[in-house]
């Protein structure tokens, strides 16, 4: 009797964790100057802060017609769009309001007041950030496996050019985020910066950041195909990775070319493509660096390729993630970090933090100590 208690009970939490609430949005107020034909969009944590997703949208939107989706139980942040995020939601002075936010526990109804698009106001340029260590490695790299062309980005070590040096080489992704804040929408990591420091004290290294595919990064960045998103390119994009770009910068550049000296790192979706770079490609990257994982996305066969090929793993990972994203994004990282810790010799790092949002600034914060724990015993090559 108590064993079929126990399993009704379990069957409960199950159900009681994987449901999905009702979430609607009306619009209480939008701009006086906003046509009923324009489109809002929603961009959140839960569609990739995709800035134009039709799935996410209202045409005539007002207080009777809105944006309906289903969310499960969690928290979430979220803002609104007149179609990219140069024209999103802002207050009177022009300037993007803060991200929104909403704690989802049942069926909700959310009235929005929206004052500003920021498309409205003249377009002040942003000023670029970037260090005098970082270039422009090609605006239009060819990626052979997806027939795309891609930015890319490299940054230097100051050493770089005085020396005969060989360098550890980091591959990054969504470069436009890393270096400057010119191209970068909701601010950007400063990775150079932290570099320029941060080497001086743990030694230098190569990074390599390849910018995102705009409307194809989720589909770039996904192993799997996806039910709301569709075709997954990430193996290609990885096959990109070690077998067209890195011969490249082995070829044109100084690098220490083994594995050991090899890392790969990104967030969100770009925290679940490193993370299965690494899976996949255990030979050439020794170490990843994996913010905010959008796990979610493919989780179930994700967890199942892990199982199979974690006891080949045998370098270095780095999990990291905030409680304040959602409420499954811990217990999604968590998931993945135990049948790793059980089934590989790999040697890993979470790092959870109490006040981490899905932001760029926070993974702004997370770099240095992520780049401390990178060099750590990281011996000289032979």
């Amino acid at each position: 009797m108590k064993k079929g208690l126990y399993v009704v009970a379990l069957l409960l939490f199950a159900i009681n964790t994987n449901a999905q609430y009702k979430v609607q949005f009306f619009f209480r107020k939008l701009p006086s100057y906003h046509k009923t034909t324009d489109t809002v969009f929603l961009a959140g944590s839960f569609n990739d802060w995709n800035p134009k997703n039709s799935k996410f949208s209202c045409t005539s939107c007002g207080e009777k017609n809105g944006i309906t989706i289903d969310l499960p139980r969690g928290m979430f942040e979220y803002k609104f769009t007149h179609g990219g995020w140069d024209s999103v939601e802002s207050g009177n002075e022009g300037f993007p309001t803060e991200n929104r936010m909403i704690t989802v526990e049942r069926d909700t109804t959310i009235h929005v007041d929206i004052d500003h698009w920021t498309d409205h106001f003249p377009k002040k340029p942003k000023e670029t950030t970037a260090s005098k260590n970082v270039q422009i490695l090609d605006t239009a790299f060819y990626i052979p496996q997806l027939n795309r062309h891609r930015r890319i980005w490299i940054y230097l070590p100051e050493s770089y050019a005085t020396t005969q040096k060989k360098y550890p080489v980091l591959y990054m992704h969504d470069g436009q985020n890393l270096f400057d804040n010119a191209t970068a929408g909701f601010g950007e990591w400063g990775v150079d910066e932290a570099l320029d420091t941060l080497g001086k004290r743990f030694g230098e290294v190569i990074v390599v950041a390849v910018d995102h595919g705009n409307e194809k990064r989720i589909n770039e960045y996904s192993p799997y195909d996806m039910e709301k998103y569709g075709k997954g390119e990430g193996e290609a994009y990885v096959d990109f990775l070690v077998q067209t770009l890195m011969p490249y910068i082995n070829n044109h550049y100084r690098t220490k070319k083994s594995a050991k000296f090899t890392s790969v790192a990104g967030s969100s979706m770009g925290g679940l493509i490193s993370f299965y770079a690494m899976m996949k490609y255990p030979n050439k990257f020794g170490a990843a660096g994996v913010f905010s994982p959008a796990f979610w996305v493919v989780e179930e066969k994700l967890k199942t390729f892990t199982s199979k090929r974690a006891s080949k793993l045998k370098g270095r990972m780095y999990f990291y993630a905030g409680q304040q994203e959602s409420e499954t994004m811990v217990p999604d990282m968590l998931g993945i970090f135990d049948i790793l810790n059980n089934r590989s010799k790999a040697k890993l790092k979470t790092h959870i933090r109490a006040e981490g949002k899905h932001s760029e600034e926070t993974w702004r914060a997370e770099f240095p100590l992520f780049y401390e724990w990178l060099t750590k015993e990281k011996d000289d090559e032979e």
